[in-house]
Protein backbone atom coordinates (compact mmCIF):
# COMPACT_ATOMS: atom_id res chain seq x y z
CA UNK A 1 0.00 0.00 0.00
CA UNK A 2 1.33 3.26 -0.76
CA UNK A 3 2.28 5.76 1.78
CA UNK A 4 -0.13 8.43 -0.03
CA UNK A 5 -2.73 5.40 0.66
CA UNK A 6 -1.77 5.28 4.03
CA UNK A 7 -2.09 9.08 4.25
CA UNK A 8 -5.29 9.34 3.18
CA UNK A 9 -6.61 6.74 5.42
CA UNK A 10 -4.75 8.50 8.59
CA UNK A 11 -7.24 12.00 7.58
CA UNK A 12 -10.30 9.27 7.55
CA UNK A 13 -9.65 8.13 10.76
CA UNK A 14 -8.98 11.16 11.97
CA UNK A 15 -12.73 12.49 11.20
CA UNK A 16 -14.27 9.44 11.94
CA UNK A 17 -12.92 11.18 15.64
CA UNK A 18 -15.20 13.65 15.17
CA UNK A 19 -18.05 11.92 13.72
CA UNK A 20 -21.74 12.46 15.66
CA UNK A 21 -22.70 8.62 16.45
CA UNK A 22 -24.68 8.68 19.74
CA UNK A 23 -27.26 5.89 18.49
CA UNK A 24 -24.98 3.18 16.90
CA UNK A 25 -21.47 3.73 18.60
CA UNK A 26 -20.04 3.65 15.50
CA UNK A 27 -18.34 6.38 14.30
CA UNK A 28 -17.06 6.40 10.51
CA UNK A 29 -14.77 8.87 8.92
CA UNK A 30 -14.20 9.59 5.23
CA UNK A 31 -11.47 11.33 3.47
CA UNK A 32 -11.22 11.89 -0.46
CA UNK A 33 -8.70 13.21 -2.56
CA UNK A 34 -8.02 15.19 -5.52
CA UNK A 35 -5.89 14.36 -8.55
CA UNK A 36 -3.73 17.51 -7.42
CA UNK A 37 -3.60 16.09 -3.87
CA UNK A 38 -6.25 18.41 -1.92
CA UNK A 39 -8.13 16.48 0.83
CA UNK A 40 -11.56 16.93 1.76
CA UNK A 41 -12.94 15.11 4.77
CA UNK A 42 -16.11 13.95 6.53
CA UNK A 43 -17.81 11.44 9.26
CA UNK A 44 -21.11 10.31 9.60
CA UNK A 45 -23.32 12.32 11.46
CA UNK A 46 -26.22 9.90 13.18
CA UNK A 47 -30.07 11.60 14.06
CA UNK A 48 -32.55 10.05 16.59
CA UNK A 49 -35.07 9.77 13.30
CA UNK A 50 -32.85 7.12 11.81
CA UNK A 51 -33.16 7.48 8.34
CA UNK A 52 -31.86 10.98 8.11
CA UNK A 53 -28.19 10.26 9.03
CA UNK A 54 -25.56 11.16 7.20
CA UNK A 55 -22.86 8.49 5.98
CA UNK A 56 -19.10 9.82 6.48
CA UNK A 57 -18.96 9.09 2.98
CA UNK A 58 -21.84 11.47 1.50
CA UNK A 59 -20.49 14.25 3.69
CA UNK A 60 -16.94 13.63 2.52
CA UNK A 61 -18.49 13.60 -1.33
CA UNK A 62 -19.90 16.91 -0.57
CA UNK A 63 -17.12 18.74 0.97
CA UNK A 64 -15.20 17.62 -2.18
CA UNK A 65 -17.27 18.74 -4.73
CA UNK A 66 -17.38 22.15 -3.31
CA UNK A 67 -13.79 22.23 -2.71
CA UNK A 68 -12.37 21.04 -5.87
CA UNK A 69 -15.15 19.19 -7.75
CA UNK A 70 -16.02 15.66 -8.20
CA UNK A 71 -14.19 15.51 -11.42
CA UNK A 72 -10.86 15.87 -9.65
CA UNK A 73 -11.43 12.93 -7.66
CA UNK A 74 -8.93 10.11 -7.65
CA UNK A 75 -8.81 8.40 -3.99
CA UNK A 76 -11.41 7.78 -1.31
CA UNK A 77 -10.55 6.39 2.17
CA UNK A 78 -13.22 4.95 4.66
CA UNK A 79 -12.39 3.80 8.23
CA UNK A 80 -14.43 3.39 11.34
CA UNK A 81 -15.16 1.74 14.77
CA UNK A 82 -15.78 2.90 18.54
CA UNK A 83 -14.42 5.21 19.79
CA UNK A 84 -12.50 4.19 23.27
CA UNK A 85 -12.68 6.12 26.46
CA UNK A 86 -9.23 7.19 25.90
CA UNK A 87 -10.55 8.86 22.69
CA UNK A 88 -8.94 6.13 19.87
CA UNK A 89 -10.71 4.73 17.45
CA UNK A 90 -10.46 0.65 17.24
CA UNK A 91 -12.06 -1.79 15.60
CA UNK A 92 -10.95 -4.99 13.52
CA UNK A 93 -12.93 -4.98 10.56
CA UNK A 94 -12.29 -3.68 7.22
CA UNK A 95 -14.68 -0.16 6.78
CA UNK A 96 -16.25 -0.47 3.31
CA UNK A 97 -18.64 1.97 1.64
CA UNK A 98 -22.43 1.26 2.01
CA UNK A 99 -24.88 0.62 -0.72
CA UNK A 100 -26.51 3.80 -1.40
CA UNK A 101 -22.47 5.24 -0.75
CA UNK A 102 -21.36 2.89 -3.21
CA UNK A 103 -23.66 4.55 -5.97
CA UNK A 104 -22.44 8.10 -5.03
CA UNK A 105 -18.53 6.91 -5.43
CA UNK A 106 -19.71 5.61 -8.91
CA UNK A 107 -21.29 8.73 -9.91
CA UNK A 108 -18.55 10.53 -9.07
CA UNK A 109 -16.43 8.08 -11.10
CA UNK A 110 -18.82 9.04 -14.22
CA UNK A 111 -17.89 12.85 -13.77
CA UNK A 112 -13.99 11.97 -13.08
CA UNK A 113 -13.88 9.71 -15.64
CA UNK A 114 -12.10 7.50 -13.31
CA UNK A 115 -11.98 4.06 -11.75
CA UNK A 116 -11.88 5.76 -8.35
CA UNK A 117 -9.66 4.16 -5.54
CA UNK A 118 -11.25 3.16 -2.22
CA UNK A 119 -8.94 2.51 0.19
CA UNK A 120 -10.66 0.56 3.11
CA UNK A 121 -9.50 0.10 6.73
CA UNK A 122 -10.51 -1.19 9.77
CA UNK A 123 -10.53 1.13 13.28
CA UNK A 124 -7.21 1.32 14.57
CA UNK A 125 -5.74 1.26 11.17
CA UNK A 126 -4.00 -2.14 11.13
CA UNK A 127 -5.62 -3.42 8.12
CA UNK A 128 -6.12 -1.82 4.80
CA UNK A 129 -7.50 -2.93 1.48
CA UNK A 130 -7.22 -1.19 -1.85
CA UNK A 131 -10.75 -1.53 -4.34
CA UNK A 132 -11.81 0.24 -7.25
CA UNK A 133 -15.22 1.03 -7.15
CA UNK A 134 -16.10 -1.04 -10.01
CA UNK A 135 -15.23 -3.54 -7.79
CA UNK A 136 -17.48 -2.78 -5.35
CA UNK A 137 -20.35 -2.29 -7.06
CA UNK A 138 -19.93 -4.14 -10.62
CA UNK A 139 -22.63 -3.63 -13.54
CA UNK A 140 -23.40 -0.26 -11.54
CA UNK A 141 -25.87 1.65 -12.87
CA UNK A 142 -25.27 5.40 -14.27
CA UNK A 143 -25.48 8.05 -16.78
CA UNK A 144 -24.36 5.54 -19.35
CA UNK A 145 -27.97 3.78 -18.27
CA UNK A 146 -30.45 6.64 -18.58
CA UNK A 147 -28.99 8.17 -21.55
CA UNK A 148 -30.04 4.29 -23.36
CA UNK A 149 -33.76 4.88 -21.99
CA UNK A 150 -36.12 5.46 -24.67
CA UNK A 151 -37.01 9.48 -24.50
CA UNK A 152 -40.56 10.08 -25.14
CA UNK A 153 -40.58 13.47 -27.28
CA UNK A 154 -42.51 16.06 -25.34
CA UNK A 155 -44.99 17.27 -28.31
CA UNK A 156 -46.01 13.79 -29.23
Amino acid sequence: MSETARALVDRARAAALRAYAPYSGFSVGCAVESSSGDIAVGANMENACYRLGVCAEISALTAAAQAFGLGQIVRIAVSGGHLREDGRLTGHMLVTPCGGCRQAILEAAHVAGRDIEVVSANGDGSELRLMRISELIPFGFGPANLSDADRVDAGG
